[in-house]
């Protein structure tokens, strides 16, 4: 059975994870500001150690692509490529929504659709609708959330809303008898993966050195304004 390190960077929250097959032998959580670059690489070895691996018995590494924070993207996915090269295993990409969807799957009693929702800026949010068999209904995309936002969708259909932008979402749409809110969710790299698995055993491989993450908006750097 594929053992599979997974990384997930795309918001503040650094997780890691090891799966064989979909059964997670660990995971951990970091919940710390700009954690990252200083402790991705402490959690990796503190679970290898913990789950009795070296990275040479791992099969493949799995990444978080994105859409989600352009830093901890490119932090996440670098350290994912560099683990890949020089151990010579396979990079396995997942998408970051989707990944967020197939963790409340658990919740979803009533065949209600997955909108998951990454906080960008203001009311903005990096955000995809999934069926009840996590197969997306539209393209990633970057919306600005106002009253009228998915008002046809629950029209229609139940909504399980879930990640750190619904929380924008929810006093704008919350007297919506199909609209559900799971507070308190953040993605994590056991999600990542699952799915993982199942591309690995496809073989649906990243080249690694072209591999990229799914940024979805371009990197605007703002330039500090002078101290008086």
């Amino acid at each position: 059975m594929a053992l599979i390190l997974s990384i997930e960077t795309s918001t503040t929250v650094c997780s890691v994870a090891i799966t064989e097959g979909n059964n997670v032998l660990a995971t951990q959580k970091l919940f710390l500001e700009k954690s990252h670059s200083n402790l991705l690489t402490i959690i990796i070895q503190d679970l290898l150690k913990a789950c009795g691996l070296s990275l040479k018995e791992i099969s493949a590494i799995a990444v978080s692509k994105g859409p989600g924070s352009y830093t901890g993207l490119r932090i996440g996915v670098s350290t994912a490529k560099g683990l890949a090269y020089s151990l010579d295993k396979p990079i396995v990409s997942v998408s970051t929504l989707k990944a967020m969807a197939h963790e409340v799957s658990q919740y979803n009693t009533e065949g209600s659709l997955f909108i998951p929702m990454l906080d960008a800026r203001r009311m903005e949010v990096y955000t995809a609708t999934y069926n009840d068999s996590l197969e997306p209904l539209n393209e990633v995309e970057a919306l600005i959330l106002d009253e009228e936002s998915f008002r046809e969708t629950l029209t229609h259909r139940k909504a399980l809303f879930h990640g750190d932008g619904a929380a924008k979402f929810k006093p704008l749409i919350e007297s919506n008898k199909n609209a559900r809110f799971i507070e308190g969710l953040t993605p994590s790299a056991w999600a990542i993966g699952q799915l993982a698995f199942n591309k690995y055993q496809k073989e649906e491989f990243e080249d690694i050195a072209y591999f990229e993450p799914f940024y979805l908006k371009e990197f605007r750097a703002t330039t500090p304004k002078a101290l008086l």
